[in-house]
């Protein structure tokens, strides 16, 4: 490597919280990594890591020099990247991560296009559970991220929104589907499959339910969005979730999604997010560009099919 590969290592205990366990995610002597560490301590002339019972913990010289750290190693990955493009064939690089939703629903169709019109292009996908998708983020492991109800963020900046609200997923044939959208009065007398107690989506679900002053009482939950689809189509209940959510499904005629018919029914914002301070690099920027115009015409292909109110979404 062009720089010291102290580096590498203050970076994974910063990850892993521990010498011992850095040292076998690198395959390499803990005492290796200590001394390194050491030296670099004394070079800079400030403790890097707070040695504690259970673990190292970063103190403030450390934060500063993590963020430092994991630019530097940013920054040398792009290197990489662009000297291997110059030997192959490969045109850039993508590290997106997502819900598990968003992975299992939309996203796999939307970036199989967009290799097909860019082969060159190389792409990792992570998924992570709810909010959890800004830590690597801001981490710099990957680029961008895509998420439901990702709070303000110090050190992240926002590329596009789309306000998506909750409705009703039923399968073929429900009574309730005939009366088109969908009173929560009615909803609470089903058989309920819902997203599990702390989870976003079952907060905004709690949330939408508080006005009527009944106490929700599901047959099950769970923190799998793939489980309640299959829940509804064997017929064990119904369940709440967002139309983008089943966008498949409901195309293959194997789910039917009803709106809530309150007025101001709770949604869940959709967000697409990077570091604040890093530029994306070409082959991110063009593909920011596409997935905001395929989440886009997603967005419209609900809006007509009255799944989402016209005024209700934006994208930056």
């Amino acid at each position: 490597m062009l720089h010291s590969r102290k580096l590498l290592y203050i970076n994974e205990i910063a990850r892993a919280g521990s010498i011992r366990k850095a040292a076998a995610r690198l395959n390499v002597a803990s005492s290796a990594i200590n001394r390194q560490i050491l030296a670099l301590e004394e070079e800079i002339g400030a403790p890097l890591f707070e040695r504690l019972p259970r673990g190292l913990r970063l103190t403030a010289a450390g934060e500063l020099c993590i963020e430092h750290i994991r630019e530097v190693l940013k920054n040398y990955e792009r290197l990489e990247g662009r000297i291997r493009s110059l030997r192959t064939q490969q045109a850039g690089k993508i590290r997106l991560v997502t819900t598990v939703g968003l992975a299992a629903g939309p996203l796999p169709e939307i970036i199989a296009r967009f290799q097909s019109e860019h082969p060159r292009v190389f792409m990792q996908l992570r998924n992570d559970a709810g909010t959890m998708t800004v830590n690597p983020v801001l981490s710099g492991e990957v680029d961008i991220g895509l998420g439901f109800n990702i709070p303000a963020t110090p050190g992240i900046r926002t590329l596009g929104n789309f306000d998506i609200p909750i409705g009703v997923v039923l399968p073929p044939g429900h009574p309730l589907i005939a009366s088109g959208p969908i009173n929560l009065a009615d909803i609470v007398q089903e058989r309920l499959v819902l997203a599990q107690q702390g989870t976003s989506l079952r907060d905004v679900i709690n949330l939408a339910m508080a006005r009527l002053d009944v106490h929700i009482e599901p047959v099950l939950e769970t923190n799998a969005s793939e489980m309640l689809k299959k829940l509804v189509k064997s017929g064990a209940g119904v369940t709440m979730l967002n139309p983008l959510d089943v966008i498949t499904e409901c195309r293959q005629g194997e789910l039917v999604f009803r709106p809530i018919a309150e007025p101001h029914a709770r949604h869940q914002t959709m967000k697409l997010f990077a570091r604040a301070r890093t530029p994306l690099d070409s082959a991110t920027s063009l593909f920011v560009e596409y997935l905001l115009a395929e989440l886009a015409g997603l967005v419209q292909e609900l809006q007509a099919k009255g799944h989402i109110a016209m005024e209700r979404s934006v994208a930056i």
